[in-house]
């Protein structure tokens, strides 16, 4: 994993010099402590499930978890009811699970499942954090 430390936040970017909010990502206990009460079991299940498959960086922020390899492959942001898990394919997915309208830009597909428990981080969901991972 290569990333670009900024010099000023000190936060890591899959391209040197690469434009960005300059604030400094937040400590995970630290970040998760604020959250709402669904929020820290679900994030837990899903930086389990990356750290098992290599190196990842969790990088929180005031909005929420970003989760990097070159680049950010997913996304968790707290919402009031849910945990919306976001997460980029190469391929662009039809499935009932899918929140919103898929994204496209180029190659890169962004997909939203709203998780309410770690129960929902299943096999499907994990699946496809796993080709996210490793396309990321």
């Amino acid at each position: 994993m290569s990333l670009w430390t900024c010099p000023a936040c000190r936060r890591k970017f899959g391209r040197t010099g690469q434009g960005h909010d300059c604030e400094p990502a937040m400590a995970l206990e630290a970040y998760l402590a604020t959250g709402p009460e669904h929020e820290r079991a679900i994030c837990e299940t899903v930086i389990a499930h990356l750290e098992s498959l290599g190196p990842v960086h969790v990088e929180p922020v005031s909005v929420g978890i970003f989760f990097k390899r070159t680049t950010t492959f997913a996304q968790a942001r707290p919402m009031t009811r849910w945990e919306a898990l976001s997460f980029v394919l190469p391929r662009k997915l039809s499935h009932p699970r899918l929140a919103r309208k898929v994204y496209s830009s180029a190659s890169r597909h962004y997909h939203v499942v709203n998780l309410r428990s770690p129960d929902e981080v299943d096999d499907e969901v994990r699946g496809w954090l796993t080709e996210a991972y490793e396309a990321g």
